[in-house]
């Protein structure tokens, strides 16, 4: 009887969202086609739509599609890796976190935009430059957040640890990185949308390719049904890369509680 009261909010819940959105949709639609918003700065979403299957069924999508992912996927799992990797050290390590935390949070105020002409003097505008541009915007949300995530870890469940004489490995493989996980995930999901828009960001300012430098050629132009077919084709990529992120959590998690 709960799973079926469950199930059945759930589908109430989509269908209120599904028709907020139409709503939403509607909305623009009408505005711009009676001409309240001109079409330079606004477009209905039935060309938008149209728009985004006319650069699938051309292909024209694929290839910037491609380099931009491919930028944030290498960026993004370096800075992952490093990212819980220095926490960790930060945090396990006596006295690491005193010592190097001040230099962490300097290097964290610093504007990243600032940093970005620099990154094209020392690594040119290719891939190397957005990827590099993708672990700033990822790094350093994943490092703190898992510096967070360990220093919740119960004291209770590390006394087991030590009752059990469990070895510093199978602590942090079975007591820290399992307390933590939440709040690491919580940074991966959040750090995995700023490392697009930092992907993003990276080929607007210099790119021969990418999602970002046909942006620009679509606002250079004045082609906003374009421009915000290519914002849409973003927003649902973030999308389903954060729900990819999700199920990871849950079979990582699932996994851990099972063992």
């Amino acid at each position: 009887m709960g799973n079926k009261t469950t199930a059945h909010y759930n589908w109430r819940m989509i269908s209120g969202q599904i028709a907020l959105l139409l709503l939403i949709l509607g909305a623009i639609e009408y505005i711009v086609s009676a001409e309240i918003v001109g079409s330079l700065y606004l477009s209905r979403p039935t060309l938008v739509i149209k728009e985004i299957i006319r650069l699938f069924a051309e292909g024209e999508i694929f290839h910037h599609l491609s380099v931009t992912l491919w930028e944030f996927l290498v960026g993004y799992v370096l800075s992952a890796a490093a990212g819980i990797g220095t926490g960790m050290f930060l945090v396990l390590i006596p006295r690491a976190e005193t010592f190097f935390k001040p230099f962490l949070s300097a290097l964290l105020a610093v504007p990243k935009v600032t940093i970005i002409p620099m990154l094209m003097l020392w690594l040119g505008i290719g891939l190397s430059n957005k990827i590099a541009i993708v672990f700033l915007f990822c790094f350093f949300t994943i490092a703190f957040n898992t510096i967070t995530g360990i220093k919740q870890t119960a004291d209770n469940h590390l006394k087991v640890a030590r009752v059990f004489e469990a070895t510093k490995l199978q602590t942090i493989i079975k007591v820290i990185l399992p307390s933590a996980a939440p709040t690491i995930f919580v940074a991966l999901r959040l750090s995995a949308a700023t490392g697009l828009v930092g992907a993003l960001f990276g080929e607007m300012i210099a790119s021969k390719d990418g999602l970002g430098n046909l942006l620009v050629q679509a606002t250079s132009l004045y082609d906003t049904t374009k421009a915000f077919a290519i914002i849409t084709i973003v927003t649902i990529v973030s999308v389903l890369i954060i729900a990819l992120i999700d199920l990871f959590e849950k079979k990582i998690v699932l996994k851990w509680k099972s063992s």
